[in-house]
C-alpha cells in the first residue's frame, strides 16, 4: 500500500475501465459521478476518509459505467486491486467490513437519486455540502459553484440563488471557490431528511467512524 496524492480534478477511473487499484482517502474527497452521452452529469455519492474507491474490484465486476473524480484534493492510500480481492476471498473480518461499507455506499446512492427527483436545489446543495464536511477537518471546502453544479446536475444559476440564499441567512460564506460553513446547525436544519438517513445508516454500519464533528 503507497500514500498517493489526489489533486482536485483527477480522474482515479473512467468509465469502463478495468480497475487495477483501489483508493483509500485520508484528507481527500472523491466522487463518483455518470455521464450521459450528452456530456451532462450527476454524482451519485461521495467517498471519503470512512470508505473507499473500487468497490467493483471485490465485488466481481472488476469495471463500472461511473467515473471516480477527486472532488476535493489530498491524499490517499493506494492498493493493487488483486491485493484486496484476494483478501476479501479468505471471506474473514474484512470480508464483512466491506460488504457493510457496500452497503453503506448503496444507501447514499439510493437516497442520493430520490433526493434528485423530489427536493429543491437549496435542500440538495445543503445535502451536498454536510456530507462534504463530514469527510473533511474543518469547516471549509474549495469548490466553484460550476462544479458544484456539475455534481448536482442541475444549472449553475440554480446553484448560485440557493448558495446566495445561505449567505444571507449567515449560515455559509463564499468567496472565489471557497465555502466556510458559519452555522452547522441551521444548514441541518435547512437540509432535507436525505442527510441524516444517509449518516445514521453509514453509522450503523460503520461504527468505527470517528465521532460526530465538532459543532460550527
Amino acid at each position: 500500500m503507497e500514500r498517493v496524492s489526489l489533486p482536485l480534478g483527477k480522474a482515479l477511473y473512467e468509465s469502463g475501465d478495468a480497475m487495477r487499484h483501489v483508493y483509500f482517502p485520508t484528507d481527500s474527497i472523491v466522487s463518483l459521478l455518470y455521464v450521459m452521452e450528452n456530456g451532462a452529469s450527476a454524482e451519485i455519492s461521495v467517498v471519503g476518509n470512512e470508505g473507499l474507491v473500487g468497490i467493483a474490484v471485490f465485488m466481481g465486476g472488476e469495471s463500472t459505467p461511473s467515473r471516480a473524480i477527486v472532488q476535493s484534493a489530498g491524499h490517499a492510500y493506494r492498493l493493487p486491486g488483486q491485493r484486496l480481492k484476494d483478501e476479501f476471498n479468505r471471506h474473514g473480518e474484512l470480508m464483512m467490513l466491506m460488504l457493510r461499507y457496500t452497503q453503506a455506499l448503496i444507501t447514499q446512492m439510493a437516497q442520493t437519486a430520490v433526493c434528485n427527483r423530489h427536493h429543491s436545489i437549496d435542500q440538495q446543495l445543503c445535502r451536498w455540502l454536510l456530507l462534504s464536511l463530514d469527510r473533511l477537518p474543518g469547516d471549509r471546502l474549495c469548490m466553484t459553484q460550476e462544479l458544484i453544479a456539475n455534481m448536482l446536475g442541475v444549472r449553475r444559476e440554480g446553484v448560485t440563488d440557493a448558495a446566495g440564499k445561505l449567505q444571507r441567512l449567515g449560515v455559509i460564506e463564499y468567496s472565489r471557490g471557497n465555502i466556510r460553513v458559519l452555522d452547522r446547525a441551521h444548514l441541518e436544519r435547512l437540509s432535507c431528511e436525505c442527510y441524516a438517513v444517509v449518516k445514521k445508516e453509514t453509522e450503523r454500519l460503520l461504527p468505527y467512524l470517528s465521532p460526530e464533528p465538532p459543532a460550527i
